[in-house]
């Protein structure tokens, strides 16, 4: 059974600290006081390879007292993701990651989302990626899940406006946003469009922070140099009150890449994660 969780809680995106097998995270996670985690499809493909049974590893995972809130991501939902390359090389991984597989793995691991992407080198047709997330939403709400579109501004969704034209005119009652703090003010998404967005339209949260300067290369900051929620100049504090503000009734996520936790414990690294942000939602909610 899915656990509610509130915005209260903490969510930990496991994207960054792959190399940490699924089983040796969830005992940190829990200690850190995590009360979610969000998974990649590999992290349960590479157990089932190794021979543990779905149900086993759901009953792992629940045990730490952790609740999957989504599995990131979809990277083929759409049919121009098979007729154009992908950036950064990522063309035959992301196409391999297709709705069958990854709403089905979702569903018998016991996750409340799929996440969706567009990492397309050219920008995508809003009519297209429509298609194709409402297509993603039947085959989602035929085993009891929510959908939400991950835009990036280095992607073929690239801004708010055209991520949220396509969940809306996709007109299905599951579909939602993903509100990465990166991917929002990097895109050039400003609070009053989110302003207008309902709150039961956002289904997942993730911050982090960053420089108020882009670096040149988006790509290379996106996965190497972000910063923890308020260690940047970022308002990520307005973020999370226009989130409150609109009723976003989710569990708050933090998903950082950098490449200072390369070598940094597991254990150390997501009490960093849980203390910044913490500390940046006292902040935001009045109540440091």
């Amino acid at each position: 059974m899915n656990t509610p969780l509130t915005p209260a809680d903490l969510v930990f995106c496991s994207s960054p600290v792959v190399r940490t097998p699924l089983l040796d995270r969830l005992a940190p996670l829990a200690d850190a006081g995590f009360r979610g985690i969000s998974l990649q499809p590999g992290d349960i493909w590479r157990l089932e390879e190794q021979g543990m049974p779905d149900r086993d590893i759901a009953a792992r995972i629940a045990d730490a007292g952790l609740v999957v809130t989504e599995i990131d991501c979809v990277g083929c939902w759409h049919d121009r993701q098979g007729r154009v390359d992908q950036i950064a090389g990522l063309t035959d991984f992301l196409r391999r990651l297709t709705p069958a597989r990854v709403v089905e793995t979702a569903s018998r691991i016991g996750a409340q989302s799929v996440t969706a992407i567009d990492l397309s080198e050219s920008p995508t047709p809003v009519e297209e990626a429509t298609a194709g997330f409402a297509a993603l939403c039947d085959l989602a709400a035929d085993h009891g899940l929510k959908a939400q579109i991950e835009w990036l501004p280095v992607g073929g969704i690239r801004s708010l406006a055209q991520a949220w034209q396509i969940v809306r005119d996709a007109g299905r009652e599951n579909g939602g946003l993903t509100i990465d703090a990166w991917h929002f003010f990097r895109s050039g998404a400003t609070l009053d469009e989110l302003g207008e967005i309902p709150g039961s339209r956002i289904h997942s949260v993730q911050l982090c922070d960053a420089p108020a300067a882009p670096q040149p290369d988006l790509w290379h900051e996106l996965m190497t140099a972000r910063l923890l929620p308020g260690e940047g100049d970022l308002d990520v504090v307005g973020l999370v009150q226009t989130l409150d503000r609109i009723g976003a009734a989710v569990p708050i996520a933090i998903e950082v890449f950098h490449t200072r936790q390369d070598t940094q414990p597991l254990p150390e690294l997501a009490r960093d994660w849980a203390d910044a942000t913490r500390a940046l939602l006292a902040k935001a909610r009045g109540t440091s």
